[in-house]
């Protein structure tokens, strides 16, 4: 009588020398707690303060990790264009690191990098992952009709 053990082998990610910095990036999620996944298109997902995001690793002689998410627009924000990509325009010239757009009804934000053999993976992750959220909640409060970058107003809370 034979046993039959299951097969773990397709949960497993690909060896880290296949995907270096997609490697890098998944060690240090799991170091922070995270769970982290690869989803479909072979991008790592996890999940931080309720929110989906995931990290693009384009692997290559010169490598970039890009943090973004997408969130779809409720219907209890402005619906006129313009002002949405204003906003988006506006907080990708003055944040540093973070670009955001607006395409089909679906905000997308991102922050990239250029990492290192010795860059520390898991610190560019902690600020890419708190300027994604804090830009969401940025545009998000000047499609209110709020000024995020007017000195006066106290900072926004953090989630």
């Amino acid at each position: 009588m034979g046993y039959d053990r299951p097969d773990f082998s397709a949960q497993l990610p690909p060896p880290g020398d296949e995907h270096p910095l997609r490697g890098r990036v998944l060690d240090a999620l799991q170091d922070e707690g995270f769970r982290p996944d690869i989803d479909g298109d072979g991008d790592v997902s996890f999940k931080v303060e309720g929110q989906q995001l995931f990290v693009h690793c384009a692997e290559g002689e010169v490598p970039v990790m890009r943090v973004f998410g997408q969130w779809q627009i409720g219907e209890d924000l402005p619906t006129d264009e313009m002002t949405r990509l204003r906003n988006a325009n506006d907080l990708s010239l003055r944040l540093n690191i973070v670009k955001v757009g607006v395409n089909n009804g679906t905000l997308v934000v991102t922050a990239e990098h250029i990492p290192g053999p010795n860059s520390d993976v898991r610190a560019l992750l902690q600020i890419s992952t708190q300027l994604v959220l804090t830009a969401v909640q940025f545009w998000h409060q000047m499609m209110l009709g709020q000024d995020v970058f007017d000195e006066q107003q106290p900072p926004p809370e953090q989630a």
